[in-house]
């Protein structure tokens, strides 16, 4: 049976999960020290929220967001622009054999929340959920 290109199987692996949160730390620390040389992105505050790895841990992808929200485009840019120095202070800092690949894309996680908690407040919704519960 063929492969779906888009779906890797069941989910992540363990290995997967430790290493994109060992990055994720790693990241996190570097950019909080503002240890890059580009004053620009050390002057920024970004949350690094979560970071996924491929299946054979050559791409990892920093799912993040500056401090308010503002800015999504600029700080992307300026990941991508040091994702070599970021790739090569992590592989000192990790120690794997081979360090991943970087990519960079908002975490829209908190919108999401947002999203759900207006949901949830929505009067049609609220009278929903109360009926259900009387059901059971």
């Amino acid at each position: 049976m063929a492969k779906n290109k888009f779906h890797d199987g069941p989910g992540p692996s363990q290995r997967q999960l430790r290493v994109g949160e060992v990055i994720r730390r790693t990241l996190s620390e570097v950019l909080a020290r503002g240890d890059v040389h580009d004053p620009e992105l050390n002057r920024l505050s970004i949350t690094v929220g979560e970071v996924s790895t491929s299946s054979d841990l050559k791409i990892a992808t920093a799912y993040v967001l500056p401090l308010g929200g503002k800015g999504q485009e600029d700080v992307l840019q300026l990941l991508a622009r040091n994702k070599h120095e970021l790739r090569r202070m992590i592989g000192k800092k990790i120690g794997l054999k081979f360090t991943p690949d970087l990519r960079f894309r908002l975490d829209e996680t908190f919108d999401r929340l947002d999203d759900t908690r207006r949901m949830f407040d929505q009067e049609d919704v609220r009278r929903d959920l109360e009926s259900g519960d009387e059901e059971e």
